[in-house]
């Protein structure tokens, strides 16, 4: 029995730390132990449900589904396919958008301004046109709003049907709220900070959006071409199918993306439940 139970343990370990470092990347344990460990005030209490969403696994279906959703406003696709990288450097953007994620979540009140900062003069340099002769720039507040809204609406739609606890009503609302903080130090006018404005914000954006080409190659990629070895693809696989399950019609048609309901609302939800429950034994502290 003692086997047995060491060989899962090592099993766990192994696997948490394989996660971990392609989430958090090289310098991962190291930022960790600074994010959680360091003094001083945070922006959120231990309490707050921004922790409780940011924490669980299902982070990474929503994370998926934001990154296809911010894909249908064509100025933010632009932005992105010219200056994030993100086919020549997946990993790393993902790696710093989680630590972004975590220090602003956990990390001192100091670090997540600091983070912020670091993150506004990256969106200052960030301009351009688009293939239509539309100019862009990451720093607009309009197009930040987007982002932001796209990104919150995905992660807790995601927490709330995969997580290990999803939120209540005044939970779901605290966390749009605990949202609006860092969308807000980010450039962010007027951040929604409930579930009826950011319903009411992503339906005033609906008019702009639109699937490009970029946007469809995108979503190729990250569905498709995701750079990974062989062993780890299927996992993917029920990662990316339940965030294309999550997505709303009027996003999923334009990336040419389809829909099976029957087969969406059984058999993906139970392997997106089953996933996230796996990354969640794997990752939780021994």
């Amino acid at each position: 029995m003692d086997v047995w139970a060491n060989g899962v343990a090592d099993v766990r370990e192994r696997l948490g730390k394989s996660l971990f470092s392609r989430v958090a990347g090289p310098a991962g344990p190291e930022n960790r132990a600074r994010i959680h460990g360091a003094p001083g005030p945070r922006w959120f209490a231990p309490d707050r449900p921004i922790r409780t969403v940011h924490g669980d696994a299902s982070m990474f279906i929503g994370g998926l589904r934001a990154l296809l959703l911010q894909s249908v406003h064509p100025l933010a696709m632009a932005a992105v396919a010219a200056h994030s990288g993100y086919r020549g450097d997946p990993w790393g953007r993902l790696q710093r958008t989680s630590t972004f994620l975590a220090v602003t979540t956990y990390g001192t009140a100091n670090d997540a301004q600091d983070a912020v900062d670091r993150v506004r003069a990256v969106h200052e340099s960030v301009r351009g046109t688009t293939a239509g002769g539309q100019p862009y720039h990451a720093a607009d507040p309009h197009l930040l709003g987007w982002v932001h809204v796209a990104e919150v609406d995905s992660f807790l739609r995601a927490h709330q049907r995969y997580g290990a606890h999803p939120l209540d009503a005044a939970g779901c609302d605290g966390y749009i709220a605990d949202t609006a903080r860092v969308a807000a130090a980010l450039g962010v006018l007027d951040p929604p900070r409930d579930r009826n404005e950011l319903a009411a914000r992503i339906r005033a954006y609906r008019p702009e959006l639109q699937a490009t080409q970029e946007a469809r190659e995108a979503a190729r990629f990250i569905l498709l071409h995701p750079p990974l070895p062989l062993v780890a693809r299927a996992p993917y696989a029920v990662l990316a199918a339940n965030a294309v399950a999550g997505l709303p019609v009027w996003a999923r048609k334009p990336l040419r993306l389809p829909r099976v309901p029957i087969v969406e609302d059984t058999g993906v939800r139970v392997t997106g439940l089953a996933m996230t429950k796996a990354i969640r034994w794997a990752m939780k502290p021994a």
